[in-house]
């Protein structure tokens, strides 16, 4: 997945004055707002403290949407220089100019931000492979191609890769919304990679439900150090080949 989003500008809008207020010392997340307004972000994930469902994205006004991206781009940023460990919610909010109160109603955690963050990576990666399609006739090529692409632009950005990749491993039930928003779009990369017009398959489906396991999998043991670039590649090649089966 190649690392769309570029470092927060060093000039950018300033916070709101109606931002909600940083929350106090040690607290994980900022008090529940009395009117139960629902925040921005991701659909139908209930948030600590707030309304039990958010609205759709495209709900956020214009406004909205460029304050989360900012906070997206200062999270990224933060994780490819230094990983998971790097990325603070205080630091995010500094450099997304932004209320930590206003961070954490739009992600509650760490955890959400990065799988917010793995999600604009892969809709990225999704533009460029409908951009410039692998060139490969074949289906089984042509997403082994796609997925090796994404995984030659993990190897440059290695410190976001791990980041990513621990938030959706630490993620628990209050992320599940978020995860299959990723499952989601790593399963459509793959349809798109193999370019057929009409709908896939029913054994189709369960060939990309078992690549996308493999991707991960793989992506998780190379990250871990358990195995080499070949090895991962020679993975993704052959977890493709079940697109050739009836």
């Amino acid at each position: 997945m190649p690392s769309s989003a570029t470092p927060a500008p060093t000039t950018v809008p300033t916070a709101d004055a109606a931002d909600p207020t940083v929350p106090p010392a040690g607290a994980t997340a900022p008090p529940a707002d009395s009117s139960c307004s629902p925040p921005p972000g991701p659909p139908t994930t209930a948030r600590p403290g707030s309304c039990a469902t958010d609205p759709p994205l495209t709900a956020l006004t214009a406004r909205q949407a460029e304050r989360r991206r900012r906070i997206l781009r200062a999270a990224t940023a933060l994780a490819a220089r230094g990983g998971y460990e790097a990325v603070q919610m205080r630091e995010v909010a500094e450099g997304a100019q932004v209320a930590l109160g206003t961070l954490y109603r739009y992600f509650p955690s760490k955890v959400h931000l990065l799988v917010a963050v793995m999600l604009e990576q892969l809709q990225g990666l999704q533009e460029q492979v409908r951009r410039h399609p692998p060139a490969e006739r074949e289906p089984a090529p042509r997403v082994a191609e796609t997925l090796t692409r994404a995984f030659h632009a993990l190897q440059r950005e290695p410190l976001l890769a791990e980041a990513m990749v621990r938030a959706l491993s630490f993620a628990d039930r209050s992320v599940s919304a978020e995860v299959d928003l990723v499952s989601s779009a790593t399963g459509q990369l793959i349809l798109d990679a193999i370019g057929q017009s009409g709908p896939p398959t029913e054994s189709q489906r369960a060939a990309v439900r078992v690549i996308e396991h493999t991707w991960h999998s793989a992506l998780v043991s190379w990250l871990s150090g358990r195995a080499s670039i070949a090895e991962v590649r020679a993975d993704l090649h052959t977890a493709a080949q079940l697109l050739t089966l009836p």
